[in-house]
């Protein structure tokens, strides 16, 4: 963990400069999951030319490397730094969120830099945010991760415990979290079928319906890149009580709005996840 604080200290224009390389090696040399990328990039946007799709392919890398070396700057990044380089653009709803009482949810993706953004929230919002968690099978980059996510008082909550810890602070004034888009793979993973991007494709159901049964108000937040090193972050409120005890419609609201934010920016998404890599029919679920 040390050669990485010491890395972390470098400037930023160094550290892009690595990442110039690393884009590179990754896409032409390592070729990193290119069958998934230009996949998932033909099947979300079958209108696009070859050329289209190739130069999406070239901006995600570049993206996504300058992710690992920002993801990496966060080790030494100052509060007021993450304030200048990840603005809201909704201030007006921040605000607002300021003023909530109780239980509030927050639907966020992978699109960069979601680390960066998860900070400036945190300083920016005045509540205790606790953010959702897959344990990862590698310990090292499982306490890394949760200890860069937690510098400035983010509190993390397995995705295993979410209902019991909702419960248990049921009352209280805080924030749920949540990388929702990420593919439900388990079997007893709870999930919910809708279009997106032109698949049939599955989100997360069991956090929502948790979110639907606390009554809890929902806000979709989702990040822009203005340049490098500069990000903006917007608010969109998706939903709030009374629900019903059906948790699709919201489900289906936030797919909306994320995929309206990747139509914006679609480089700016993780193309390199396997989203799609099972079908309804093959998880049982047809």
């Amino acid at each position: 963990m040390w050669i990485l604080r010491l890395l972390s200290y470098l400037p930023l224009p160094v550290l892009y400069a690595f990442s110039e390389l690393m884009a590179f090696l990754t896409y032409h040399v390592v070729r990193y999951r290119r069958n998934v990328v230009y996949k998932n990039l033909r099947h979300s946007f079958p209108e696009k030319a070859n050329h289209e799709i190739a130069s999406l392919a070239r901006d995600f890398y570049r993206d996504l490397c300058d992710y690992a070396v920002e993801t990496l700057k966060l080790l030494s990044l100052t509060e007021g730094e993450i304030k200048k380089r990840m603005i809201c653009a909704t201030p007006e709803i921040e605000q607002t969120l300021r003023e909530e009482k109780g239980m509030l949810v927050y639907l966020t993706s992978h699109q960069f830099n979601w680390e960066w953004m998860l900070q400036a929230v945190v300083l920016n919002g005045k509540i205790d945010i606790h953010y959702v968690y897959q344990p990862q099978s590698s310990k090292f980059f499982d306490d890394f991760s949760n200890y860069l996510r937690q510098r400035f008082g983010a509190k993390a909550i397995r995705r295993d415990q979410v209902g019991r810890e909702a419960i248990r602070m049921r009352g209280t004034r805080y924030v749920l979290a949540i990388l929702a888009d990420q593919f439900p793979g388990l079997d007893h993973d709870k999930r919910h079928w809708t279009s997106f991007l032109n698949q049939d494709t599955a989100f997360f159901a069991g956090s929502i319906a948790i979110s639907v049964r606390m009554q809890s108000k929902m806000y979709f937040f989702y990040s822009r890149k203005i340049r490098r090193g500069y990000y903006e972050y917007f608010i969109l409120p998706l939903d709030q009580p009374p629900y019903s005890t059906d948790e699709k419609g919201v489900a289906d609201l936030y797919a909306r709005a994320l995929e309206k934010s990747i139509h914006a920016q679609p480089h700016n998404w993780l193309w390199s996840h396997n989203r799609w890599k099972r079908t309804r029919q093959e998880m049982g679920d047809a």
